[in-house]
Parts: C-alpha cells; sequence; structure tokens
C-alpha cells in the first residue's frame, strides 16, 4: 500500500504541468478574442454567434475524454493493457469519425442554425468563409484533446502539459500573422489554430504509438458491449458539460435586473475566479486516472487517501487565495475596470465569492472522482444539484432578499451548500462501489 507522501507526491507531479498547459490554453484564449476585437463589430458578433455552436463541441469531445479516462485506466489498473491500447484506438476512431459527422452537418445546416440564433443577416457572409475554417481547426483541437486523454489515462500528463503550452504560444505568434500580416481577418484565426494544433499532433501522436499506448486491432475486442461502456460515461458527461452554460444564460437574466453595470461586473469577475480555481480544474484532468488506475487494482484505501489529500489541500490553497483576495479586492477591481459603479460591484463580488472557491472545487472534484469510479450519473446529479439546487435558487433568493449585494452572498452560499452536498454523495458513491473497503 502506497504511504500518502506517496500518493501526495504522484498527485503533484501528474498535476502542476495540466496546470501550465490549462493557464496556456486560457492566455491563448484571452489573446485570440483581443485580436479578433481590433478587426470591429461585425467579426466579434460572428465569434459570438459561434459560441453556442463550440459548446456541443465541448460537450462531445470532453464527454468521450471522460470515458477514455475512466475505462483506459481501470483497465490498466486491473493489468488488462491490450483492452487498454483497444480503447485507446476506438476512442481515436470514434472521435474522428463523430465530430466529422456534426462538422458536416453543421456546415450544411449553418442558415437554419444561424436562424435559430437570431442572428443578423449582415453575420451571415462573414460564417460562410469562417464556418468552414473554424470547423476544421474545431476537428483538429478535438482530436488532440483525444490524445491528451490517452497520455493522462496511462499516466502522462508532462507530454499533453507540453504540447498545450506549445500549441498556444504558437497560436499567439500566428494570430498576428494570418488576421493582420495576411489580411486574413477571422478567418486567419482559424487557420493559425489549424496550424497549431497540426504541429502538436506531429508531436503527440508519433509519441503515443511508439509508446504502444493504442491499437487499431479489434479483432479480440467485444466491440458493441465497449461501444456500451463508452456510452454509459459519455452520454452524462456530456449533458453535465451543458449545464454550466444554460445555469450562466438564467444567472445573466437574474443580474439583467439590476442594469448593465452589474453584468458587466459578473462577467470579469466571473473570469478572474476562472483563473483562481486553475489548479482545481488541473486537479480535474489527473484525479480521474490515478483513481481509475487506483480502481482496477482493487486499491480503495489508496483512493481514499487520495481523494482526502486533494481535499485537504484544495480547502486551504482556496482559503489562501480567498483571504489575499480579500484585502486585495479594490485593487484587482481597479484592473479591470475604470468605471466606478463597476469597480464597486467587482470589489463586493471579489470580497465574496471566493470564500466559496474551495467548496466549489471539492464539488468539482467528486464529479470528476465519481466519473472515475464508473458512476457517471451520479457525478451528473452532484453538477445538476449544483447548479439548480443551490447556486441559481440562492442566487435569486439573495438577490431578492439583500438586492445586488444580496445576490453575490447568496451565490456564495450557493457553492458552499453543493461541495457540501457532493462531497457526501461521493461518499456514498464510495461505500457502493466498494462495500467492504471503505466500511
Amino acid at each position: 500500500m502506497q504511504s500518502s507522501s506517496s500518493l501526495a507526491k504522484q498527485l503533484f507531479s501528474m498535476t502542476w504541468p495540466m496546470l501550465f498547459g490549462i493557464l496556456s490554453i486560457m492566455s491563448f484564449q484571452l489573446v485570440d478574442s483581443a485580436f479578433i476585437g481590433q478587426l470591429g463589430v461585425l467579426p466579434l458578433a460572428a465569434q459570438g454567434f459561434t459560441a453556442p455552436i463550440a459548446l456541443i463541441f465541448i460537450g462531445l469531445q470532453v464527454g468521450l475524454g471522460i470515458a477514455t479516462t475512466s475505462l483506459i485506466s481501470r483497465a490498466l489498473g486491473a493489468n488488462d493493457p491490450l483492452f487498454a491500447k483497444q480503447l485507446g484506438g476506438l476512442v481515436v476512431v470514434l472521435g474522428a469519425v463523430g465530430i466529422f459527422v456534426v462538422s458536416l452537418l453543421v456546415w450544411f445546416f449553418r442558415s437554419a442554425v444561424l436562424d435559430l440564433l437570431s442572428a443578423p443577416d449582415s453575420v451571415a457572409p462573414i460564417i460562410d468563409e469562417y464556418w468552414s475554417w473554424w470547423l476544421l481547426s474545431t476537428w483538429m483541437g478535438a482530436m488532440i484533446y483525444f490524445f491528451y486523454s490517452i497520455c493522462r489515462s496511462n499516466g502522462n500528463t508532462m507530454l499533453p502539459g507540453i504540447i498545450m503550452v506549445v500549441t498556444s504560444l504558437l497560436n499567439i505568434a500566428l494570430d498576428p500573422l494570418f488576421i493582420f500580416v495576411f489580411d486574413m481577418g477571422i478567418v486567419g484565426a482559424a487557420i493559425a489554430t489549424i496550424l497549431a494544433f497540426t504541429i502538436g499532433m506531429l508531436i503527440i501522436v508519433p509519441k503515443s504509438l511508439s509508446s504502444h499506448w493504442l491499437t487499431f486491432d479489434f479483432s479480440s475486442l467485444d466491440l458493441m458491449a465497449t461501444l456500451g461502456k463508452i456510452g454509459h460515461i459519455m452520454g452524462p458527461a456530456m449533458v453535465s458539460q451543458l449545464l454550466p452554460p444554460v445555469s450562466s444564460v438564467l444567472a445573466t437574466k437574474l443580474l439583467a435586473g439590476f442594469g448593465t453595470a452589474a453584468v458587466a461586473a459578473w462577467a470579469v469577475s466571473s473570469r478572474f475566479e476562472f483563473f483562481a480555481i486553475v489548479t482545481v480544474l488541473a486537479l480535474t484532468m489527473t484525479l480521474p486516472p490515478m483513481v481509475g488506475r487506483l480502481y482496477g487494482a482493487g486499491k480503495f484505501a489508496e483512493i481514499k487517501q487520495l481523494i482526502r489529500i486533494a481535499v485537504v489541500y484544495v480547502l486551504v490553497f482556496q482559503t489562501l487565495v480567498a483571504v489575499s483576495v480579500w484585502f486585495g479586492a479594490s485593487w484587482l477591481a481597479r484592473l479591470m475596470s475604470s468605471d466606478e459603479y463597476v469597480i464597486e460591484i467587482v470589489t463586493w463580488h471579489l470580497m465574496w465569492l471566493p470564500i466559496s472557491l474551495g467548496p466549489l472545487g471539492i464539488c468539482m472534484m467528486m464529479v470528476s472522482a465519481s466519473n472515475a469510479l464508473g458512476k457517471p450519473y451520479r457525478a451528473l446529479w452532484m453538477s445538476a444539484l449544483r447548479l439548480f439546487a443551490f447556486f441559481l435558487p440562492c442566487l435569486w433568493i439573495g438577490g431578492q432578499i439583500g438586492g445586488l449585494w444580496g445576490l453575490f452572498i447568496g451565490a456564495t452560499l450557493g457553492n458552499i451548500m453543493a461541495g457540501a452536498a457532493a462531497w457526501r454523495i461521493y461518499q456514498s458513491t464510495f461505500k457502493q462501489v466498494c462495500p467492504l473497503k471503505s466500511a
């Protein structure tokens, strides 16, 4: 049995490459949006109407990626490397074909999609030019993501972490070249992304093949049963990915009642929150393969230790973040806006919401751990409760009682209750999956 210090070291060594990878992707997306913003209103609008479709692709690829990580890591833990390799090859084929088919449907029915989104006619010509390249970049992004999942499932987070950084830096370097120098506008942004992902694929695919992490020999594989296992995890995980955007729309509607300054302040503060929980995001990518492998090997006590280490770390780290942000809230707010009323709202937001990021992080990790244990519906239940039983109702009640300031306190309480509920559901799930070992 591994000691707590050994598990902690392993978790740290797997998490820090993902941390830098995620930060680099965040930075690229911010820079990419800034470059497109310089092109004018219509290209920005085109990007805005692209965002809801992008969420569908993200849901598909993340759902399949979660299934990949869960099944491959459990197969490796159960000492079945052939099944793990076959799963890797099957996921690549499924992902390539599935994302390609959805891309074709979006392209051929783009007019109907734009009508559904109430897009103005002035955006259509830009969409016609942009979406063919954007869809290709989306397909490439999904493919490289599937290889990231295969790497992580096999315990290698260094390779995907390095490639995330490399592709993000390439994107940042190529964006101005294609957008402005070659005068390709928003299409140039998509082409820059395609080139960056192509270089990333040229690195990760040969490495994955030479490491024997996947095979396309499915002769001994029960295809229908395996597809059923993938679908069992992928379906709920996809739905779980689509819940936050729905919640965001509803939260924005509540905020809109307090004026545009409130919406603007929330958008600015939420972007900061994303950076504040970056270590949690990294842990949600590294915990599942570790939990899955330990589960496959029947090492249930070590799973319990690992989860406890992650939870204690997140609570301590996010508390330190909350204290630091509390004292620097006003200064940070002035960095984000020049409008005095927006600064006041952002300051209040930053004083309250970070208090709840620890419990929020626990909820996110318990969702990931439940998927790794093969309980995707429990994970979906946690996500749904967090957003629709705690966060949104507390947001509304807080707004009714205390106005805009009460709304932020309500959101904080909602996150805290979501973390507590997720922890209880996970404990119940763990006892159900491992009744003897967890007693």
